[in-house]
Formats: structure tokens, C-alpha cells, sequence
């Protein structure tokens, strides 16, 4: 579900891999639940969860770092998509997810995989001329 395209790329190394990174998380956790849905693995889940969580806000300061640097102009919107993606990560019940583990977590791997795909190939793709313009690579 969570596969690298080459759509993806933003011609930036240490985004690019940080994408790819974040897509082996997305994937590790829709395997998970694919393979262990009638089991109880809520330990699993919310360590996967938080290694998500801390991964995705690694990622977005390493991409806000080079906006800021490099002076990107819509670097305020690209912030707000962020705090979005976290706040909907961050709101996440844990007691919600004990109790519905299978529904509550393919609903959160739909949002992701969503969100994933729109915001790089939107998003992302607007800086990837900008970056690439600046010769980062």
C-alpha cells in the first residue's frame, strides 16, 4: 500500500529518503493490522504510532529547516499542512484505538496513505523546483 513511486521524488537526497522512510512506517503498520486484524497487538500499534509520530516530526523540521534556510515564500502554509498532519496524529484515543483497534487504525492508515500522496505531490512539489533551482540536492 505505502510503495515508492518516482513521482514522489523532490530531487532532494535527505527528503527523498526521509519520504521513503516515512512510507516503510505507513507500510509497517498497514502490514500489521493486514496480517493481525482478529489479534489484539495494541502495544505494536501504539509503538509503530509513536515511531511515526516522531519520525514524521523529524522529517517536517528537516524540510521546514531548509525553507527557512533557503527562504522559501510559502513556507507559513507548508508549516500549517504540517501542524495539521500531527494534530490529527496527536488527537488519536488511545482508549478509542484498545477498544476498535482494526477500525481505528485502517482508518488512520486510509488518512495517512491520503495525506502521504497529497502532500507530497502537491505540497512537496512546489518547493521541488525551488530547492532544485537553489541547487540543493
Amino acid at each position: 500500500m505505502f510503495s515508492w513511486k518516482d513521482e514522489y521524488s523532490c530531487n532532494v537526497k535527505r527528503v527523498d529518503d526521509q519520504h521513503r522512510e516515512l512510507l516503510r512506517i505507513g507500510n509497517t503498520l498497514y502490514e500489521m493490522v493486514r496480517l493481525k486484524k482478529h489479534e489484539d497487538n495494541y502495544d505494536e500499534l501504539v509503538r509503530v504510532l509513536n515511531e511515526l509520530k516522531e519520525y514524521t516530526i523529524y522529517h517536517f523540521q528537516t524540510e521546514e529547516k531548509l525553507m527557512e534556510e533557503y527562504g522559501y515564500e510559502d513556507l507559513f502554509m507548508h508549516k500549517f499542512e504540517h501542524k495539521s498532519f500531527l494534530k490529527k496524529l496527536e488527537g488519536l484515543e488511545l482508549n478509542e484505538l484498545d477498544e476498535k483497534q482494526f477500525e481505528v487504525t485502517m482508518d488512520l492508515i486510509v488518512f495517512v496513505a491520503n495525506w502521504i500522496e497529497q502532500h507530497i505531490l502537491k505540497s512537496d512539489k512546489k518547493y521541488k523546483e525551488f530547492f532544485n533551482s537553489k541547487g540543493i540536492s
